[in-house]
C-alpha cells in the first residue's frame, strides 16, 4: 500500500468561471448521494434479532446435505462450526462503525492544500449475488480542509465496507460517501479494481477479467484535470 502526499498544482489567483446552463442541468441530474444512515453506524444493531450460533451451524449442515455430502463423515463433522467462525471473520464489517474510524483528525498540516492519495489498498469482499469472493485494490484520495485523517484509517474504512455482502459499485460509493460526509473535504476520489470469482470460477469462467469502478465528489467531480491528476498518480509505476 503506497501513501502519496504530493503537491503538483500551481498556485493561481484566477476565479473559476460560472457554469453554463447545460452544465447546471447536468449537475441537477446527478443521482442522489447515499443515505448517511447507511455508513455512519454499524449495520447490525445490538437489539436486532439474529439466529443463534447453533441455528447457523444447523444451516451449514443442511447445505452440506444439499450438495450430496454426508455431514456425518469424519472430515465434515466440525465443518459447520468452522464455517460459522469463518463467517464471523469475513463479515465482521456489519458490527463495525465507519464513522468511528474517521472521527480522529490532525490539524498540524502546515497549510497543506493539495490532495492526499493512498493507493493499492488490498481488500477481499463477498459478492452479495452469489456469496463468492471478489478481491483487488482500492485507491482513495481526498483534499482536506485544515485537518487530515491518519492514513491507515482509509484502509480500515475500506475493510469495514468490504467485510459485508457487497457489489463493487456499492462498495465504491460507500467509501466515497463516508469520507465526504464525515471529513467534509473539498473532494473525494475512489477507484477500485477487482476480480470477481463469481465470473472467474463459475458462469462465464473468465479468469483474470478485472472490473473497475470509480466515484468522484467535489473538486474531483467538477474538475476533469483533478481527476486526471488522480488517475495519473494511481497508474504511476512503483519505485
Amino acid at each position: 500500500m503506497d501513501a502519496l502526499i504530493k503537491s503538483l498544482r500551481p498556485k493561481t489567483d484566477s476565479k473559476p468561471s460560472e457554469p453554463k446552463p447545460s452544465e447546471t442541468r447536468a449537475l441537477d441530474s446527478r443521482p442522489a448521494e447515499l443515505d448517511p444512515a447507511e455508513f455512519l453506524a454499524a449495520a447490525v444493531r445490538a437489539d436486532q434479532p439474529r439466529p443463534s450460533r447453533a441455528e447457523a451451524e444447523a444451516a451449514v449442515h443442511t447445505l452440506l446435505s444439499y450438495i450430496g455430502e454426508d455431514p456425518r463423515r469424519e472430515g465434515l463433522l466440525d465443518t459447520p462450526r468452522r464455517v460459522v467462525e469463518a463467517f464471523d471473520e469475513l463479515y465482521q464489517g456489519y458490527h463495525q462503525c465507519p464513522a468511528e474510524v474517521l472521527n480522529r483528525t490532525f490539524g498540524e498540516t502546515a497549510g497543506y492544500d493539495d490532495f492526499v492519495l493512498v493507493r493499492d489498498i488490498e481488500f477481499t469482499s463477498q459478492c452479495e449475488h452469489h456469496m463468492m469472493p471478489f478481491y483487488g485494490r482500492a485507491h482513495i484520495a481526498y483534499t482536506p480542509v485544515e485537518r487530515v485523517v491518519g492514513l491507515s484509517k482509509l484502509a480500515r474504512l475500506t475493510d469495514i465496507f468490504a467485510r459485508r455482502l457487497q457489489t463493487q459499485e456499492h462498495l465504491t460509493a460507500q467509501i466515497a460517501a463516508a469520507i465526504d460526509e464525515i471529513l467534509k473535504p473539498r473532494g473525494v476520489a475512489v477507484l477500485i479494481e477487482a476480480e470477481h470469482t463469481c465470473m472467474s470460477v463459475r458462469g462465464v469462467a473468465k479468469h483474470g477479467a478485472m472490473t473497475f469502478t470509480s466515484r468522484y465528489t467535489g473538486m474531483f467531480r467538477d474538475n476533469p484535470a483533478e481527476q486526471e491528476r488522480f488517475l495519473s498518480m494511481v497508474r504511476a509505476p512503483h519505485r
